[in-house]
């Protein structure tokens, strides 16, 4: 027997014991309970954004070439970890790993001119 005809303004209540009612468990497909789909996973963006923010500092305090060199390798490590979890779909924020990559190779090329200067003056 084929289900009813819609109304125009949309279906209304739908009847007891027609499926999809209260009286029958969720279709096929649908999951979760009562026919709620599940919850979906946040994305995981905290190493990409850590990369960007350690990137930035690296680039900043180059003069203090030490710690930058610290924190800008930490930065492309943080930075290329984002990257891949963007690849499978853990983390929505590419853009931001790459840029905390980038802006961390900067800060290790100024700080590593910065030591070079300062073994050349010496």
């Amino acid at each position: 027997m084929p289900p009813p005809p819609i109304a125009p303004d949309g279906p209304g209540q739908v009847p007891y014991g027609y499926p999809g009612g209260h009286g029958f468990p969720p279709g096929p497909g649908v999951g979760g309970y009562y026919g709620w789909p599940g919850m979906q996973a946040l994305p995981s963006n905290g190493m990409g954004t850590a990369g960007l923010v350690l990137g930035i500092i690296s680039a900043v305090i180059f003069c203090m070439w030490p710690v930058a060199i610290v924190v800008g390798v930490l930065a492309v490590i943080f930075g290329a970890i984002g990257m891949g979890k963007a690849r499978r779909g853990e983390a929505t924020n590419r853009g931001q790993a790459l840029a905390g990559v980038i802006c961390g190779v900067a800060g290790l090329v100024l700080s590593l001119v910065m030591l070079a200067f300062v073994i050349a003056t010496a």
